[in-house]
């Protein structure tokens, strides 16, 4: 009987891997991250046009490719609306997303949009395509195509901090006049904001200490250092520019303040942080929203969820409301305290005095609902977040699927999987990968494991390799192994690059090793990190 059995789910695995090889479809592209797609209602850019050729920048990524042949076709549907949302839909193919916005500028009467140059610098930044960028920006100087605008630099600024480069950043700065644009406290500010925001404060205060004789700190400035400092947790320093701002005769104004309480407060010193917020009111300085907030953040850093609502009751008191940020706080506090109906309570007081709820807000209490497998609490959680027009992202999909997948509802998990693409929602690796790994841990769910994986595939979606070994050793270890040619094959006639390489890594022929460089470059939130709980792993 059990030779039988395995008789028939051979027969029945052969059958679907080699139909689903050779059946026609129909496919809808996706491409490169989950997103939620929300057409330009002002656009005349047919979805159709930005999937294709966004495709083919995909398939055509390598320098070595001949990326103009198949571009040609659409020569006369090409407009600035679609350039700029082919290069959205592209950010992290950065030599790709050059060479088309070239070859869109060839075409005759053809002009790009100022919003097309920005993303254009924004992703050859984002992918450290340095030296093409500065190529760039000579080209538009000796053209005057475009106005190299201060808004440009910034976008460079955040390249450079992003890449861990804060020297680069600096000598950026110093450049701006190279290309016409005269810096000024507002760059200033810009290059200390991003240089702060990445952990480059010792850099970010060298900086401030050379330019602040040519240029006039306010106390903007003053403050933007001091939350720096505040973050990596140095109260002292964020304490001598305080001062400093007094002695220069520096209005301190209730922001600068503000940062100061932040920076004591991340520093463990709240005491001190009190006794700074009493001569607020003696100074003349009434505390708003954010200064009670800095207290609420910090309360709920160290799991005092009590003193943290005696905060918010005297905001009450006083008509002061939190921002989002900071009703996020508290309910992400409180769902890991077990008290989601407390947090519930909040979400609605949110929505009353209007505070609109975002992704993170929903995703804490949905992450609660996920951990303790309610299901239907979920479900009904994405479903108020779609009436309240705040649409599920790939954390709360990928959240939702791992959940149905470990209990086995998987009538619901067709619900939702079919239900992404009305909404508008495009599943990329992440969420490729939940199902994938889902089902090769569940008995008996190979076939639909394959069935996702060739999915993938066939959209045009390169697996992250950790995906493509799992399968491989899951086909393999349930006594498959002549079906690792059928998937490599698919594979092998993929028309993207990526995906015939790692068809040798199904084939054993390669080791996982590292995650290929899209893997690499990805934001935290992309590799779904972000919510405190983890997409792929248990």
């Amino acid at each position: 009987m059990a030779i039988r059995a395995s008789f028939s789910i051979t027969r029945t695995f052969n059958h679907f891997l080699f139909h689903s090889l050779f059946s026609p479809k129909t496919h809808h592209y996706r491409f490169f991250s989950s997103q939620t797609i929300h057409q330009d209602p002002n656009s005349h850019s047919s979805p159709q046009y930005i999937n294709e050729i966004c495709r083919i920048l995909s398939d055509f990524r390598d320098p070595h490719h001949e990326l103009e042949c198949p571009l040609t076709a659409f020569s006369d549907k090409i407009t600035p609306s679609l350039v700029e949302q082919v290069l959205k839909r592209c950010r992290n193919l950065g030599f790709s997303a050059h060479r088309f916005f070239l070859w869109a500028k060839r075409i005759p009467g053809f002009m790009h949009s100022k919003e097309s140059y920005h993303i254009l610098v924004d992703i050859l930044g984002s992918s450290k395509q340095f030296p093409l960028l500065w190529d760039f920006l000579s080209e538009i100087k000796e053209n005057q195509c475009c106005e190299i605008s201060h808004e440009i630099f910034w976008l460079i600024f955040r390249a450079y901090c992003r890449a861990n480069l804060p020297r680069d950043a600096i000598r950026a700065f110093h450049k701006m006049g190279d290309f016409g644009v005269k810096a000024g406290i507002v760059d200033v500010d810009q290059l200390l904001y991003v240089l702060c925001k990445r952990k480059h404060v010792k850099q970010a205060q060298e900086f401030f200490d050379r330019i602040n004789v040519e240029v006039m700190p306010n106390a903007k400035t003053y403050s933007i250092l001091m939350r720096g400092w505040g973050d990596v947790g140095d109260a002292g320093e964020a304490r001598k520019l305080f001062e400093e701002m007094r002695e220069r005769g520096c209005a301190v104004d209730v922001v600068a303040y503000n940062s100061l309480l932040e920076a004591l407060c991340k520093g463990g010193n709240v005491d001190e942080a009190y006794k700074l917020f009493r001569e607020m009111g003696s100074s003349g300085l009434a505390p708003d929203a954010c200064t009670y907030s800095i207290f609420i953040r910090a309360y709920c850093e160290v799991k005092d969820i009590h003193s943290a609502f005696r905060v918010l009751d005297r905001m009450r008191r006083y008509n002061l409301v939190p921002n989002v940020f900071t009703y996020n706080c508290i309910i992400k506090k409180l769902c890991k305290s077990e008290k989601v109906d407390e947090a519930y309570q909040l979400l609605d007081e949110m929505i009353e005095r209007g505070v609109s709820p975002d992704l993170w807000t929903y995703n804490a209490i949905l992450s609660f609902h996920c951990d303790h497998c309610e299901v239907n609490k979920a479900l009904r959680l994405i479903s108020r977040m779609e009436k309240e027009n705040c649409m599920p992202d790939r954390h709360t999909y990928n959240m939702v699927l791992k959940m149905l997948l470990r209990v086995g509802r998987f009538d619901r998990l067709t619900d939702v999987w079919e239900g992404m693409e009305e909404r508008g929602f495009y599943p990329a690796a992440s969420t490729y990968a939940v199902m994938v790994h889902g089902f090769c841990k569940k008995k008996g769910k190979l076939e639909e494991a394959c069935k996702y994986f060739e999915m993938m595939i066939d959209d045009g979606i390169p697996p992250y390799s950790c995906t493509v070994e799992l399968l491989r050793n899951r086909v393999i270890g349930l006594g498959f192994s002549e079906q690792i040619d059928v998937l490599a094959g698919k594979m092998e006639r993929s028309t993207s690059c990526v995906i015939q390489e790692l068809s040798s890594v199904i084939r054993g022929e390669k080791a996982c090793g590292k995650l290929r460089s899209e893997e690499q470059n990805l934001p935290s939130e992309e590799r779904g990190e972000g919510y405190g709980y983890t997409w792929l792993t248990e």
